[in-house]
């Protein structure tokens, strides 16, 4: 099992940065790969940014490339996500996941096994 503990939502005016952390835990030896998904008020679930574990390959929706950067530390087991420029359209509770290796990795949710808690992240226009 994968333990996965988010922080770093809030409330931020348009124009503005925010910083989410995920924490890993338990057996991280597994992990492939994580990543960032999104549900917007009303909406389905869709990804954001991922980054492989080993060798630190990313991938970014065309709609944060440019604004949202993802990164790790692989000494803490924690994800980072940087996100600059934030849009109202970007308001959405973020959950973060862990994968171990799938196919459909990076931009299915399926392939991801292991989900923290969800954090709440409001964008003001």
């Amino acid at each position: 099992q994968v333990q996965l503990v988010e922080s770093g939502g809030g409330l931020v005016q348009a124009g503005g940065s925010l910083r989410l952390s995920c924490a890993a835990s338990g057996r991280t030896f597994s992990v492939y790969g994580m990543g960032y998904f999104r549900q917007p008020p009303g909406k389905e679930r869709e990804f954001v940014a991922a980054i492989k574990w080993s060798g630190g390959n990313t991938y970014y929706a065309d709609s944060v490339k440019g604004r949202f950067t993802i990164s790790r530390d692989n000494a803490k087991n924690t994800v980072y996500l940087q996100m600059n420029s934030l849009k109202p359209e970007d308001t959405a509770v973020y959950y973060c996941a862990a994968a171990s290796y799938d196919s459909s990795w990076p931009f299915n949710h399926r392939a991801y096994a292991y989900w923290g808690q969800g954090t709440q992240v409001t964008v003001s226009s």
